[in-house]
């Protein structure tokens, strides 16, 4: 359908109460099945890559595969830096073609994390493209059971100032969530994403929401998350079927068929995903 910038389609479902799907896509398959998936649900979808990802596939080769496969799309798809951790990566996946961008500046004090994030928003706002930011810090749990200290979460008190002073289009709070696999049950405020919500006003983005129940989806919606990322379980998704099917066919060669396997693996669990991203998209 298109290549396009997430400011309408995340504003609609902020607006609406339900959230928009971003997908870290980190292969073709990967982009294929998010892809795939969005469209047999119908939603519009955001692909998204970190640095580190960008450097793995190299910055042209991922906007011309997203672009291309987004313009055979039947729905909507954006292309979206994640934790952006410079101006020069920022810029650089800005001139090369992408559609959103976040610029990470959640490690520095509260007027660094402001300057840098006005600086990137007013390069790229001027080019139509909207920008993400965090406030607060939300851990990376690399299996050793880490946990977002309290004293990280987003202060609602700082959140409207952040969002007036720095211009951002959507803003990543700290109420809970971690980065990749949780230790244990995750424990989310949703007071305290409420409260976020009413002193931003503008739409919030759910990061480390991999490992989290429908249940705690659903309330997060509610309380005004309208971008929901996604990581960790597509790649345990894609890894798990791609190591079945290696041992189910030991003498396998064809990476049409084992890359195959895990994509459609890949594309069930999208399409789980956003169907509770948009239920009440669904029943309005």
């Amino acid at each position: 359908m298109s290549f396009v910038t997430p400011k309408e389609i995340v504003m609609d479902a902020f607006e609406n109460g339900y959230a928009i799907g971003a997908f870290a896509v980190h292969n073709l398959e990967i982009m294929k099945a998010v892809i795939h998936g969005a469209e047999r649900m119908n939603s519009p979808v955001i692909l998204q890559t970190t640095p580190d990802t960008v450097r793995y596939m190299g910055l042209d080769y991922t906007v011309a595969a997203v672009k291309s496969l987004a313009e055979k799309a039947k729905i909507p798809v954006a292309l979206h830096l994640d934790h952006g951790d410079t101006f020069q990566i920022a810029m650089q996946c800005l001139r090369a073609g992408y559609t959103s961008i976040m610029i990470d500046g959640s490690s520095l004090d509260f007027e660094e994390n402001i300057r840098i994030v006005k600086k990137v928003t007013e390069a790229s706002q001027a080019m139509g493209i909207p920008v993400e930011a965090e406030l607060g810090s939300i851990a990376r749990n690399e299996g050793n059971g880490e946990k977002t200290d309290r004293l990280m979460y987003t202060d609602p008190s700082l959140a409207g100032e952040f969002a007036k002073l720095t211009g951002i289009d959507f803003l990543a709070p700290s109420f809970g969530t971690v980065h990749g696999v949780y230790a244990d049950e995750p424990d989310l405020d949703f007071q305290l994403l409420e409260e976020i919500k009413d002193a931003s006003g503008i739409p919030l983005v759910m990061h480390g929401a991999s490992g989290v129940s429908d249940e705690d989806i659903r309330k997060a919606i509610n309380c005004g998350i309208a971008k929901i990322n996604y990581s960790t379980e597509l790649k345990l998704a894609f890894a798990a079927e791609l190591r079945h099917y290696l041992q189910s066919h030991p003498t396998a060669s064809d990476p049409r068929k084992y890359f195959m396997s895990a994509r459609e693996n890949v594309e069930e669990l999208v399409k789980e995903k956003i169907s509770v991203l948009i239920e009440k998209q669904r029943v309005s």
